[in-house]
């Protein structure tokens, strides 16, 4: 079936929901309107829907190809690649000065979401970039700048990150990769990479790896990690792709999802590699790309949700199926006239919103932070990047599983394409930091290292919207008290994780996953409500009513079926210690 980009729902989360008002004041984006910004989404989805879409069952079925060292991507690919570089899709949100369209992060979520709903695949190639991009405007030098950025922000060029190996997984402090100096400056990298998305492929002239490894006597453990620069080709004296360096493909994984993702195994034999910034730095710099990445898995995690959920809609409303439960018809009717049928496709639209509304906000955040000095808003930016990764990464499987049950049998059936979200979207809570690992940045780094600050002023925000509702018309009331009920799990899980943590860190973190998915839910909640409040007072001025009634309707199901989940959260956190004794997996 074909893929309808939701253009109307993203500009109504970058109106009303991205801190609009504050980003559009920022000086770096006077220039640009919300009519602007909506017909570069308008372009965008057309791009999408008409040559993107078409790609994901072609190359979830052939999957990249790997021979003798090459990488050989699905038909078609090459093709759309070329176009997307044309258009010039990968600079949306990249800096004017360095040949980027210079337009607001939250933009660019729109158009990350909108291209890997299309094909989540595809869409890898351009989300690493955008990392690797990210990383070299604020770590690298002027002439590593002058000489990478513009290629990548063209698309012409593609950029990786290379930070596990097999003996190390996610514990980086475990990388062996070597880095030895040499008397020109540059390092000879010799190393194992693995798990490298689109180490290796035919769809760019030049493929910049973002490489960690040691440096000879640098300390052991993460803090002796450097960042390299390592061009598949050395870049020649006037910009242009030289000769190969010696890095290697040794192969490609063959996986459940996303297969046409080349998902590369990476030798590096004493490959030219030129350091970003200072020595043991590495990790450090890296973060600045795993940040971004982050952020685009949740998003990743919204677009799949998304597809499922309009596969779901579409079989729905045309599977007919047993008669209505009220007896109002003789004979069969579309099973979206079932109620369970209907419970589902509420719990996967709802839940596919409010991720969206949730990455909105913390776009507008991470922009407002990157541009001005409010270390209150680049706290809250930062609070917010672990839940839009973790909760809608999790949440994109529960979506795309509710999608196959709608589908019945026909959803475990390869053909329908209900299998495929199902498969690609397992991958999310895995990749870039599984969800423990959000979970414990989330309560070791952003809330036991303030306290609980930056944690109690989103509380507050959520109070001051919950008084809004209140005063606001039945429904509204009805969402307030659902929205106030779950904040109060969230004051209580966080009071007694900040006490725990003092004399038992073991059983904060075993709640570490559950307040994880409280903080998400209450946050992509809350801003249904305040899409809520929006959408009401539209409704009263005669604007859109099809499409604001659907918005209300949306974070009422939230709020009644979705919200108390934050409850049986905060059970599992005040409880759940006890159960994971070490008497429950004796030797």
């Amino acid at each position: 079936m074909p893929y309808h980009p939701p253009v109307r729902d993203l500009m109504f989360c970058i109106e009303h929901l991205s801190h609009w008002e504050k980003v559009s004041g920022l000086a770096t984006y006077s220039d640009f309107g919300l009519s602007e910004i909506s017909a570069v989404l308008e372009g965008y989805a057309r791009f999408c829907n008409q040559q993107i879409a078409p790609l994901s069952h072609i190359g979830d079925e052939l999957g990249a190809q790997f021979d003798k060292g090459r990488v050989t991507m699905p038909e078609g690919d090459a093709r759309a690649y070329a176009q997307f570089v044309e258009m010039g899709w990968q600079a949306l949100t990249h800096p004017v000065e360095h040949g980027g369209m210079g337009l607001p992060r939250v933009v660019g979520a729109a158009g990350v979401e909108m291209l890997n709903a299309a094909d989540m695949s595809f869409g890898l190639c351009p989300l690493l970039t955008d990392g690797a991009i990210e990383a070299l405007l604020l770590t690298g030098s002027d002439e590593q700048k002058a000489t990478y950025l513009e290629p990548l922000i063209a698309g012409r060029w593609s950029g990786t990150m290379n930070l596990t190996e097999p003996q190390a997984g996610s514990d980086l402090g475990r990388v062996t990769t070597k880095a030895s100096p040499r008397a020109d400056g540059t390092y000879g990298v010799s190393g194992t990479k693995i798990f490298i998305t689109y180490g290796a492929h035919d769809l760019t002239e030049n493929i910049i790896h973002l490489v960690l490894a040691r440096t000879p006597d640098a300390p052991q453990g993460p803090k002796g990690l450097s960042l390299f620069i390592v061009p598949q080709k050395l870049v020649a004296a006037d910009g242009t792709p030289g000769t190969e360096n010696a890095v290697d493909c040794v192969s490609i994984e063959h996986k459940l999802g996303v297969r046409a993702s080349p998902t590369a195994m990476l030798q590096y034999k004493d490959a030219t590699g030129f350091l970003i910034g200072e020595e043991n730095r590495g990790l450090e710099y890296m973060f600045i790309m795993m940040n971004a990445a982050r952020f685009s898995v949740g998003v990743q995690g919204i677009a799949t949700s998304d597809r499922a959920y309009q596969r779901a809609l579409a079989y729905a409303r045309d599977r007919v199926q047993s008669r209505p439960v009220d007896g109002s018809s003789k004979g069969a009717v579309a099973i979206i006239e079932h109620p369970d049928v209907r419970r589902m496709l509420l719990r996967m639209r709802s839940l596919t919103e409010g991720g969206r509304a949730m990455a909105a906000a913390t776009a507008g955040l991470l922009d407002i932070a990157h541009h001005q000095d409010d270390a209150e808003i680049a706290a809250l930016a930062e609070f917010m990047v672990p839940l839009v990764k973790g909760f809608c990464s999790e949440r994109a499987v529960e979506v795309a599983s509710l999608g196959v049950q709608i589908h019945g049998g026909m959803g475990f059936i390869e053909e329908t394409g209900a299998a495929q979200h199902y498969r690609d979207a397992r991958i999310l809570p895995i990749y870039e930091g599984t969800t423990a690992i959000q979970a414990n940045d989330l309560l070791g780094r952003k809330v036991m290292r303030d306290r609980g600050e930056t944690a109690r002023r989103f509380a507050a925000r959520i109070t001051a919207t919950e008084k809004a509702l209140a005063a606001g018309n039945d429904t509204a009331q009805t969402i307030a008290a659902a929205l106030a009920e779950a904040r109060g799990a969230f004051d209580v899980a966080l009071d007694w994780l900040l006490d725990k943590s003092r004399n038992d860190i073991d059983a904060a973190f075993a709640g570490s996953v559950p307040f994880l998915m409280l903080t998400g839910t209450l946050a992509a909640g809350w801003k249904l409500a305040k899409g809520a409040l929006v959408a009401q007072s539209s409704l009263e001025a005669g604007q859109d009513p099809e499409f604001m009634t659907q918005k209300i309707a949306t974070a009422l199901f939230f709020a009644q079926h979705i919200l108390p989940d934050c409850q049986a959260e905060k059970t599992r956190i005040l409880h759940g210690a006890g159960s994971l004794l070490d008497a429950a997996f004796p030797e």
